[in-house]
C-alpha cells in the first residue's frame, strides 16, 4: 500500500527517467494505472493514452515504493523535519490567524501619472539579482485561437548587469528588444545559470511568486498585505491578479518546495486561493515597466510585510499562540473563580461535554430532541430541571421534515406549550454534512454571536474526522468539541453508537462506544442506553398507559460524570416518540436484553477467548487497517500470548516496537496507513 501523498512532491514534468520510475514503483505497489494517469495529466508533456500503453508494458522490477520515496525526498519531501504547521491537529488556532470575512477589500494604487517604465526595470533587476547572474524573461508572443497570448521563445543567456548597464545608457528597446505591448512581458524572478530556464538552472531560491486571478484584485491586495508576508514587490499584472514576489531565502531547492507549501497552505487558509501552478523556482512573473494591452505591468508596493521568511514565521508562530496566561494556585487560593452553571444539574456544566451512548434504534435521537426542549423551554428532563437557554440543533440523520415533526410530536406528548421556539435553531445537514475540521469554523462563525446554552450534535458518526480506532486521531477529533465549547461558551453534547455486541459484552458503559477508548476518557459526562428485557412487563404499563405505543422498549440509563458524584442509574420505557421514567418500578426487575443476566456484566478483562477474536474482528471491520493493538484491544501483552495461541486464526507481531494483533494467515499487513512485510517470524519490516 503505497502513500500517495507522495506524487505531491514530485512535479509531473520531471524527467523521463524519473517520470517511468514513478509508474513502475505505483504498479509494484499495487496501486491502479489511472493514479499514473491521473498524476501525469498535471504535467505540460501529458500525452493521452500514454500512461496506460506503458503500464501494460511493465514487468516486475526492483524499482519499488522505497524508489518513489526517494524521488519524493529529492524534491523536498522529509517526513522527519516536515513542519508541524501541516498537522490538522495543530492547525485549530492557526487556521483564524486572518479570517477573510473581516479583511475589507481596499482599492489598488494606480500607476503613477509620472510614471517611469525605464526606472522601474533598473529597480526591478538591481533589486533582484547580481550584476553576474543570468536573467530569463519573454517578449516573444503568439496568439492562441481563443485570443490569449502565449510565450513562444526565453532568453537566458543575458546577465542582469549587461541589462542594467544598457537600460542605464538607452531605452527599454536597447536593452532588452521590442515589446508586444498587447501581451506584455515575462521575467524569471529566481537567477538562473545560463544553460536553460528550468528548476535544474535556477541557482538561488530568493523568492517565490503568489498570485490568484479566484478573488477581486481589490480583495487580493487587502489580503497580501493582512498576511504579513515578506513581499519584496507586489506588481499589478496589468489584468486580473497582482503579483506577490515573496522572499523565501532558502539554501537549496528542497527548502525552498517546503518553504513554498508553507507559504501556500497559510494563503489557502487565510481566503487568498493561490495558484498552484505558480510554486516552482524558476515560474515567469510580470516585469514592471511594460504595457499590456491599455494597462501598465507596474510596482504597486515595495517590501511590505515581515522582514524576511524567519521573521514571517516568527510573527505567524506568536499570531497563533493565543494560549491564556500561566496561573500558580497562590494566585486563586483565596478568591476562587465560580463554578461554571449546571445546563443539566447534577449531570452536566455550562461549556461542558456529555456523550451519550446506545446501540442502534435505542431512540437516542428523540432522547436528545426531548432535551433541546427541556433546554429551550427551561423544564424538567428525566428527573432533572435544565437550566433555560438556546440550543443549535445539527441534525445529520433525518430529513427535515421528519425532524420538524418529531419536535412538535414530543412537544404534545409533553402536554408543553411552546412558549420558546425561538430558543432552538436547527441546523439540517443531512446529505450536506461536512468533517468536523470543517463544520467546526462554520459553527463558530455563523452562531458565535448567538448566545447558546448548548450545541447538541446527532450523531457524530457523520462528521467523524480520520480512523475511529486510532487514538491519535480521535483525540484531535474531539478537540474539535473543545474548540466549540470554549470559543461558544456552550455545551456540546453528541451522540454515538455501542459498537457491535458491545452493550452485553461490557459491564463498564464507558468502554461500549464504537472506536477508540477516547471517547470514553475525554467528555465530561457520559450518559449510556442499554436495553431491557419486557417481556411480560408490558401489560401493567399499559394498564396504567392506555394510549401507549403498539410497541414498547425497555431501557437503563446510567452515567460516567467528571464533574459529580456517581449518577444513580435510570430505568426508562420508550413509549414513542419519547422516553419516559418508570415511576412504578415495573422495569425494576427486568434482565439485560443483551446477556441475559441482572447486569454484573463481564467486563473486558472476563471475556472468553473467542471474544477477544470478535473484538478484533469489530476493530478491523472498522477501518482500513489489517492489524491492531493489544491497547485497542483491551488486553493485556501477558493475557494475549495466552489467547492469541498457535492454534488460533490471530498472531501478535511487533511492528516498530508496538505489539499488535494480525491474522496468522497474512504475510504483509497495514497498520496506522502503513505497509509491513513479514520478517524473522513476528517481526515485520516497512515496505
Amino acid at each position: 500500500m503505497i502513500d500517495k501523498e507522495l506524487l505531491k512532491y514530485i512535479p509531473a514534468d520531471c524527467s523521463y527517467d524519473e517520470w517511468i520510475k514513478v509508474g513502475m514503483a505505483l504498479k509494484h505497489e499495487g496501486a491502479d494505472w489511472t493514479v499514473w494517469d491521473d498524476w501525469s495529466r498535471t504535467g505540460s508533456k501529458y500525452k493521452r493514452g500514454e500512461c496506460e500503453r506503458k503500464w501494460n508494458s511493465f514487468r516486475r522490477s526492483e524499482v519499488t515504493g522505497g524508489t518513489l520515496f526517494h524521488i519524493a525526498t529529492s524534491y523536498g519531501y522529509n517526513p522527519v523535519s516536515e513542519p508541524e504547521f501541516y498537522d490538522i491537529s495543530n492547525l485549530l488556532l492557526e487556521e483564524n490567524i486572518i479570517d477573510p470575512s473581516f479583511v475589507s477589500p481596499e482599492k489598488v494604487p494606480p500607476a503613477p501619472d509620472s510614471y517611469n517604465p525605464k526606472g522601474e526595470m533598473l529597480e526591478y533587476f538591481t533589486t533582484l539579482f547580481e550584476p553576474e547572474e543570468y536573467v530569463g524573461y519573454c517578449i516573444s508572443f503568439y496568439q492562441d485561437p481563443d485570443g490569449s497570448w502565449k510565450p513562444r521563445q526565453t532568453v537566458y543567456r543575458r546577465t542582469a548587469g549587461d541589462i542594467i548597464k544598457k537600460l542605464r545608457k538607452g531605452t527599454i528597446k536597447d536593452a532588452l528588444g521590442t515589446m508586444n505591448e498587447f501581451a506584455g512581458a515575462y521575467v524569471r524572478f529566481n537567477p538562473l545559470d545560463g544553460d536553460g530556464e528550468n528548476n535544474k538552472n535556477v541557482t538561488r531560491w530568493k523568492h517565490c511568486l503568489i498570485e490568484s486571478d479566484k478573488i477581486p484584485k481589490e480583495k487580493q491586495y487587502a489580503l497580501l498585505k493582512e498576511m504579513n508576508l515578506p513581499i519584496t514587490f507586489l506588481i499589478n499584472s496589468g489584468n486580473k491578479s497582482l503579483h506577490a514576489l515573496v522572499r523565501v531565502d532558502a539554501e537549496n531547492a528542497q527548502q525552498y518546495k517546503a518553504r513554498v507549501r508553507e507559504l501556500y497552505e497559510f494563503c489557502k487558509r487565510s481566503g487568498f486561493e493561490p495558484d498552484d501552478q505558480d510554486k516552482n523556482e524558476s515560474r515567469f512573473s510580470r516585469l514592471p515597466g511594460v504595457k499590456r494591452g491599455n494597462n501598465w505591468q507596474y510596482i504597486i508596493e515595495r517590501n511590505i510585510g515581515a522582514k524576511d521568511y524567519e521573521a514571517w514565521k516568527a510573527w505567524r508562530e506568536d499570531m497563533a499562540d493565543d494560549l491564556p496566561a500561566d496561573v500558580t494556585l497562590s494566585e486563586v487560593w483565596n478568591n476562587m473563580p465560580p463554578l461554571k452553571e449546571e445546563l443539566i444539574p447534577g449531570i452536566l456544566r455550562v461549556g461542558h461535554k456529555m456523550l451519550l451512548a446506545g446501540p442502534s434504534k435505542a431512540g437516542k435521537s428523540f432522547l436528545l430532541i426531548n432535551l433541546a426542549i427541556s433546554i429551550a423551554e427551561g423544564v424538567d428532563w428525566l428527573g432533572h430541571k435544565c437550566r433555560q437557554g438556546r440550543v443549535c440543533y445539527i441534525n445529520l440523520e433525518l430529513d427535515s421534515a421528519s425532524c420538524y415533526h418529531r419536535f412538535k410530536e414530543i412537544y404534545q406528548r409533553r402536554k408543553l406549550k411552546p412558549n420558546n421556539l425561538q430558543n432552538i435553531t436547527i441546523m439540517n445537514l443531512r446529505g450536506r454534512a461536512k468533517p468536523m475540521d470543517k463544520l467546526t469554523p462554520i459553527l463558530i462563525h455563523r452562531h458565535k454571536a448567538t448566545s447558546y446554552a448548548a450545541v447538541i450534535i446527532d450523531p457524530i458518526y457523520k462528521v467523524i474526522t480520520g480512523d475511529e480506532n486510532n487514538a491519535t486521531e480521535m483525540a484531535t477529533f474531539c478537540g474539535y468539541f473543545d474548540r466549540l465549547a470554549t470559543e461558544m461558551n456552550v455545551s456540546v453534547i453528541y451522540c454515538h453508537h455501542h459498537s457491535k455486541g458491545a452493550s452485553g459484552k461490557y459491564a463498564n458503559a464507558a468502554d461500549r462506544s464504537s472506536g477508540s477508548g477516547v471517547f470514553a476518557r475525554d467528555p465530561d459526562a457520559i450518559l449510556d442506553l442499554r436495553e431491557l428485557n419486557v417481556d411480560g412487563l408490558t401489560d401493567k404499563y399499559r394498564r396504567e398507559h392506555p394510549d401507549a405505543a403498539a410497541e414498547l422498549t425497555g431501557w437503563e440509563l446510567s452515567g460516567t460524570l467528571r464533574e459529580f458524584p456517581p449518577m444513580e442509574t435510570e430505568r426508562l420505557w420508550f413509549d414513542y416518540p419519547m422516553h419516559v421514567m418508570d415511576t412504578n418500578n415495573y422495569l425494576g426487575v427486568a434482565t439485560y436484553s443483551d446477556s441475559g443476566n441482572s447486569g454484573r456484566g463481564t467486563g473486558k478483562n472476563q471475556k472468553q477467548k473467542t471474544d477477544w477474536y470478535e473484538t478484533v474482528d469489530e476493530i478491523l471491520e472498522l477501518g482500513t487497517d489489517t492489524a491492531v493493538t493489544l491497547e485497542q484491544v483491551g488486553i493485556s501483552e501477558s493475557n494475549a500470548k495466552q489467547k492469541f495461541t498457535k492454534e488460533s486464526d490471530y498472531e501478535i507481531a511487533t511492528v516498530n516496537g508496538i505489539k499488535v494483533v494480525h491474522k496468522r494467515s497474512e504475510n504483509r499487513i497495514t497498520y496506522l496507513g502503513k505497509s509491513y512485510k513479514r520478517w524473522k517470524g513476528r517481526m515485520w519490516l516497512e515496505i
